[in-house]
């Protein structure tokens, strides 16, 4: 009997991971159900024991079995861990990745964990407090907000109930480190929510997870379970949002937890001084939670403030998706460049033609033209370049993307998203839409132009397509800087960079 490793991450499945599990178990061998490398483009991956370790293979089928077995199969590539993919990251939030059984206290404990709460323990608030912040950890999901600034406005909030909560909507196109994180290691994130606890003085955490995420709703559920008794008095529970993208953003979440419209908060007060149920709150991303236990071990904050560049500290977990041959989960320092990661990493695209733009930031970051792909992944360089990191998704498109029909659904996108909460959102993003049709249908002026429906009975005021264009970029800096929250106020970064750098696009 051969043991055999498959991953149950929900995108191996996808690829057929259960049926390759079950045709191994027919034919007698112990199939264990492990955690995801991230090489997507590979699932699903199998890994077989032999003498000198376990040997992969992928993306495989059950007609694979009989070469994979006898060693013959093309597909091998031999130890995963020394793949020139896996080989070339800098893991510390996805230590475990590939390596550890989801559910499995032993696996978890075998690899390091619990180590993190254990000495958070013996610290004390403060001192933890002081090494996140001496770690430069930086939220994972947008502005890049310093995490223990927050976390010490929490602690120094008066006593009383405090909560953690965890912000799992993970609703960005081309992101999936969220889920991978909790599909593959969920205890990772409750202990990092439970060292947040310690921190602060918070006995309690949510986990907002998106209903979009079945497999990592049921894995989360059963973590909690499982590891009750090591995080307590610290009580966790998974409550799950329903598809509402706006609900990404911290304060239409604490909405949402609490019963209510998922719409976004006037700020001030912060939730940290006010948030769930009106009491001092610590709201942080998965990424960044589950980059708290190692920072936590011995020499853990030294090892994380040593990676990255200027005030882009750590390692940032970079999902490349789109049109990408190697598509999947890569962890590295910050200051790696596009170039490095779409091309050296990433293969290129996956259709063989040229690279067009980059999108990295969900479907609101800007997309990057290929000139511009020698800018370091900071945080800071990105501003500069009127750039998000966000979530470190990257999207790859190929010479074939239409740029002005991509900037279109951007504004489309925020139309149907928006809370309505506040007005350059919810009217500016339709309005915004009807720019661009007018614009890339020549302007109002020009004779015999097809108008889209919703535009039949507007007067004519006699715009040309410049004027339009000027329209459209003055629209953009009232979204960007009028709009209550990142929905409106972001989705005129991927319009403008779409319009600057691809503007033969817009004028067909």
């Amino acid at each position: 009997m051969t043991t055999i490793r498959i991953s149950d991450d929900a995108l191996a499945r996808a690829c057929g991971a259960d049926d390759l599990a079950a045709a191994f178990a027919r034919l007698g061998h112990e199939v264990q159900r492990t955690s995801s490398w991230g090489m997507h483009w590979l699932e699903p991956l199998v890994e077989i024991e032999g003498p000198d370790g376990f040997i992969g293979f992928g993306p495989a089928t059950p007609d694979d079995i009989p070469a994979i077995l006898d060693g013959t199969s093309p597909k091998a590539i031999g130890h995963v861990a020394m793949h020139p993919f896996i080989a070339s990251q800098q893991r510390l939030t996805f230590a475990r990745a590939g390596k550890s059984r989801p559910l499995s206290l032993e696996d978890y404990e075998a690899h390091g964990g619990w180590e993190g709460l254990r000495r958070a323990r013996r610290i004390g608030p403060e001192q933890i407090v002081a090494e996140v912040l001496h770690s430069g950890l930086r939220g994972r999901g947008g502005a890049g907000f310093p995490a223990a600034i927050k976390w010490k406005t929490v602690a120094a909030a008066p006593t009383g109930q405090k909560y953690i909560v965890c912000n799992a909507d993970e609703g960005d196109s081309g992101t999936f480190a969220d889920r991978m994180m909790i599909e593959g290691d969920p205890f990772a994130l409750i202990e990092g929510m439970a060292i947040a606890g310690e921190a602060v003085g918070a006995t309690k955490g949510y986990v907002y997870l998106r209903s979009e995420y079945p497999d990592a709703i049921d894995k989360l559920s059963k973590a909690v379970r499982l590891c009750a008794h090591i995080v307590a008095p610290f009580e966790c529970e998974v409550r799950v949002g329903a598809g509402a993208y706006v609900c990404g953003e911290e304060t239409s979440l604490l909405n949402s937890l609490e019963g209510k419209r998922g719409e976004v908060r006037a700020k001030p007060p912060l939730p940290a001084l006010k948030g769930l149920f009106g009491r001092p709150t610590v709201v942080n991303n998965v990424l960044t939670l589950c980059a708290v236990p190692h920072i936590l071990t011995e020499g853990g904050a030294d090892e994380y403030q040593a990676l990255g560049i200027d005030r882009s500290k750590g390692t940032m977990p970079i999902q490349l998706a789109g049109n990408i041959r190697h598509g999947g989960l890569y962890e590295t320092a910050f200051g790696i460049t596009l170039r490095e990661l779409v091309y050296d990493i990433g293969g290129g695209t996956a259709s063989g033609r040229p690279v067009k733009a980059v999108q990295v930031g969900g479907p609101l970051g800007a997309y990057i033209h290929p000139d511009q792909f020698d800018i370091p992944f900071d945080y800071e360089a990105y501003a500069a370049a009127d750039a998000l990191i966000g979530h470190a998704g990257i999207t790859v498109f190929d010479d074939t993307a239409d740029m002005g029909a991509m900037a279109r659904f951007a504004m489309e996108f925020c139309a149907v998203e928006s809370c309505g909460k506040c007005t350059p959102c919810r009217i500016g993003s339709t309005r915004g839409v009807e720019l661009i049709d007018r614009i890339r249908a020549g302007g109002r002026v020009l004779a015999g132009i097809e108008l889209a429906p919703q535009m039949h009975n507007v007067p004519d005021k006699g715009r040309t397509q410049d004027d339009e264009i000027q329209l459209l970029e003055d629209l953009c800096e009232t979204m960007k800087f009028g709009s209550l929250c990142a929905l409106g106020g972001f989705t005129p970064y991927p319009v403008m960079s779409a319009l600057r750098h691809w503007p033969e696009d817009f004028r067909k």
